[in-house]
């Protein structure tokens, strides 16, 4: 067979062992690269708690906290009656004590007197001078007065016993129920500290609306869909029962935008009233429904800063104004 010459042969292959772990190594780098470009791309943005999620986890924390209290209130409200029991028993135990103290004094001193004079003497005199027909009778006065010596004074050690033994007891009530009102109070502080954290972390929301002053606050979704729903309404005119979408009574206003948000309201302020949440003028949020008169005859959409959304009256229509202008009944927060 003939040679093949040199310079017609194929390129040299490069067979070595190191040269296809680079390779391979190379090709790995490259694949991780992109299936961690792709990783990044792929992973969602971490989302910020919305305020209903906020809401919810302050209720679980105040759905823990209610119960604490209130076990806080009654053991303050029974340490308070039992520290007065404790207070009176000292009371009257003072003057049993003193009581004691007179007739062991008594008896001290007759003890003493027989001590130093003896008692011979004291039988002597009286069997000199009695007269023979009244010696018995003396002589039975003495027992008797001894005998009603010893039985006060029994009488007095056993009621100032009884009144110790219930001062004992309720120095133990009294340091039990301390130390659970101490340990419910650290509860309740930490369960506080809790619900305040979460109260911090809502998020402040701007509303702008075409009719309504600009909300700059907490303002949950449903929240922020009925004041734009309520806002868009206004100029439309007040028809006594009506609920929209052209013309509107108070209630009608109300159920209207939070059914936009998909919360239902019953078209009367009485019920409204209780279909909410009850909320303190202090905590009272753009979006909640605010009750006027003490029949609750009347009810807007809070904007804060003392302002709200109404259907005001006949003749006037829907407009934006102050929550002073009417005797204020309360606060509700739907949903």
């Amino acid at each position: 067979m003939a040679a093949v010459p040199p310079h017609r042969r194929g390129p040299k292959r490069n067979t070595r062992p190191g040269g296809l772990r680079r390779a391979a190594r190379a090709l790995l780098v490259l694949a991780a690269a992109v299936a961690v470009g792709a990783g990044v791309l792929a992973a969602p943005a971490h989302a910020e708690p919305t305020v209903d999620e906020i809401e919810a986890q302050i209720d679980k924390e105040w759905r823990k906290l209610e119960p604490t209290i209130e076990q806080y209130n009654k053991v303050r409200s029974e340490l308070r009656v039992n520290r007065k029991k404790a207070a009176d028993l000292e009371k009257k135990i003072e003057p049993l004590a003193l009581e004691a103290e007179l007739a062991m004094n008594r008896v001290g001193s007759l003890a003493s007197r027989y001590y130093v004079n003896g008692p011979s003497q004291e039988i002597s005199a009286l069997l000199l001078n009695a007269n023979p027909d009244t010696l018995g009778e003396q002589m039975a006065l003495l027992d008797r007065l001894a005998a009603q010596e010893r039985r006060q004074i029994d009488e007095v050690v056993r009621v100032r016993q009884k009144y110790d033994d219930r001062k004992r007891s309720l120095d133990a009530l009294i340091a039990s129920q301390t130390k659970q009102q101490t340990e419910l109070a650290a509860k309740r502080k930490q369960i506080e500290a809790d619900v305040k954290r979460l109260e911090a972390s809502l998020p402040k929301t701007t509303v702008k609306t075409t009719n309504c002053p600009t909300i700059n606050g907490v303002v949950s979704e449903a929240a922020r869909i009925a004041i734009r729903t309520a806002c868009a309404q206004i100029g439309k005119p007040y028809v006594f029962g009506t609920t929209g979408p052209n013309t509107f009574d108070c209630s009608g206003l109300t159920q209207y935008a939070y059914k936009a948000a998909g919360i239902y309201l019953t078209h009367f302020t009485g019920a409204q009233w209780n279909e909410g949440k009850a909320i303190s003028r202090a905590d009272a949020r753009p979006g909640d429904l605010v009750f006027f008169f003490s029949d609750l005859h009347h009810v807007g959409l809070y904007l804060g800063n003392n302002q709200m959304v109404h259907a005001a009256r006949a003749g006037k229509p829907v407009n934006v104004s102050s929550i002073t202008t009417m005797p204020l009944a309360g606060f509700r927060r739907p949903g």
